[in-house]
């Protein structure tokens, strides 16, 4: 009865793991094809989820897509780390000061999932949203991300990974984006250069927590136009101040506190969040 208890479980997460990759709703034909579950027992399994708002079915499409109960645990889980309370001041400050939209993000697989934002004015933003899954290596959070995982998970990650082009700048070579990654650890941040959007530039620095991992990424977005080497430089210094903010939050130490690198912030990758203390020693 256990291992029938497991399975069931371990079941009714994958479900969930499908609806929410997706992002679109799916039928059941759909999921059973892609899942493989008996119908019988997806029939059940579905009907509990629906049953408990853990996913809702809508009989027009006959299709089902994430409950209520999934917005729920994720505020939830968000109030627990404490890092988006801690986050949303400094990210109103650079906001504020900067004009622009600035995101709070996790790794999750492939993809970064956006856990905080606010917006600026700008009316060419990146389309993004508190909850949204984009594919990690096209963003500027995602490379950061990325790059802050040990080399053994590193490629497990890239090995599932199909780097399939979002715009014409996004890196679709495996072999060139391990370079790209290995100068994102080298120098600190990241710079999306329009690889997920065109005409929207993004940079981003890591979070570190107590144990010197990489646990979160912090970014501005940018329209292309704007992003001047003064005003990007200005983002620079304010998102190392808030990475260094919120790191020691979580109980990292790095002794010193980050001076913002003034070197070129040119291409897609550039700068030294680790100026020093958003860096892993």
């Amino acid at each position: 009865m256990a291992t029938g208890g497991v399975k069931s479980a371990e079941r009714a997460l994958a479900i969930l793991e499908l609806l929410t990759r997706h992002e679109r709703p799916l039928t059941f034909t759909e999921i059973a094809r892609t899942l493989r579950y008996p119908r019988s027992s997806l029939h059940g399994l579905l009907r509990t989820l629906v049953d408990r708002g853990w996913a809702e079915f809508d009989p027009a499409r006959r299709s089902y897509t994430l409950g209520i109960r999934t917005l729920e645990a994720g505020n939830a889980y968000n109030r627990s780390l404490g890092l988006v309370d801690r986050a949303l001041p400094l990210m109103e400050h650079i906001r504020d000061t900067l004009d622009e939209t600035v995101h709070l993000a996790v790794l999750d697989g492939v993809h970064n999932v956006y856990i905080a934002k606010v917006d600026g004015r700008q009316t060419l933003t990146l389309a993004s949203e508190v909850g949204r899954r984009l594919p990690a290596y096209a963003t500027g959070v995602g490379k950061v991300l990325l790059a802050g995982l040990p080399p053994e998970e590193l490629e497990a990650r890239l090995n599932e990974m199909d780097l399939v082009p979002v715009t014409s700048r996004t890196i679709t070579d495996k072999d060139k984006l391990r370079r790209h990654l290995a100068l994102v650890r080298q120098r600190g941040f990241s710079v999306d250069n329009e690889e997920y959007t065109l005409g929207i530039r993004c940079l981003a620095v890591p979070i570190y927590d107590v144990n010197r991992r990489t646990v979160a990424a912090l970014s501005v977005s940018v329209p292309a136009i704007r992003f001047t080497p003064a005003h990007r430089q200005r983002a620079h210094r304010l998102l190392v101040d808030a990475a260094y903010r919120l790191s020691a939050a979580l109980g990292y130490r790095s002794g010193a506190r980050p001076q913002p690198s003034t070197g070129d912030h040119r291409g897609s990758t550039t700068g030294d969040t680790r100026s020093r203390a958003s860096t892993k020693a």
